[in-house]
C-alpha cells in the first residue's frame, strides 16, 4: 500500500463527511481471525470485533492500526498485507465514523494480552460469534 493509495482513502473520508477515522485488523491463523469481546457495560457490549481503535490527530493509518493491535492484543504487527474495504458507522457520541480494514501478519508467539476486551477467540465467519453484519462481512470479502 503506497502513502498515496492511503492519503486518497483520507481524501474521500474527509469528502463524504466522515468525523472520526477507525482501523481494523484481520489476523489470521490457521485460517480463523482473532475477534475480541467488548466489555458488557461498553458500547456494543457483549460483541466480538476485530482489534481496533481511532486514528489519532496526525497519526497514518498504518501508525495507527500498529499502535491499536499492540495496545489491545500485545502482539506486534510485522507487517500490512492487504487492504479489505471501509465501512460506516455512528460512534457512540453520534460521530460518522469510517473504519478502514486490513489483513496483517505479526509476529509469533500469539500470546494474546487483553487490555480493554473480556475474551479473545479465533473464528472462521460461519462460527456464530456476535459480531456486526459489517465486520461479518469484512471476514467474509465483502467489502468493496
Amino acid at each position: 500500500m503506497t502513502p498515496e493509495f492511503l492519503d486518497e482513502l483520507i481524501a474521500l473520508a474527509t469528502a463524504d463527511g466522515i468525523d472520526r477515522l477507525v482501523v481494523g485488523a484481520v489476523i489470521n491463523e490457521s485460517g480463523k481471525a482473532l475477534l475480541l469481546r467488548r466489555p458488557a457495560g461498553d458500547f456494543m457490549g457483549g460483541i466480538y470485533e476485530l482489534p481496533s481503535g481511532k486514528v489519532e490527530k496526525g497519526e497514518s493509518l498504518t501508525d495507527a492500526l500498529i499502535r491499536e493491535v499492540k495496545e489491545e492484543t500485545a502482539l506486534t504487527v510485522t507487517g500490512i498485507t492487504r487492504y479489505l474495504g471501509s465501512f460506516d458507522y455512528a460512534s457512540s457520541s453520534g460521530r460518522r465514523t469510517r473504519q478502514h480494514n486490513f489483513t496483517v501478519a505479526v509476529q509469533p508467539p500469539l500470546d494474546i494480552v487483553l487490555t480493554e476486551h473480556t475474551h479473545a477467540a479465533w473464528a472462521a465467519p460461519a462460527e456464530g460469534y456476535p459480531v456486526t453484519d459489517a465486520v461479518r462481512r469484512v471476514l467474509n470479502g465483502d467489502l468493496r
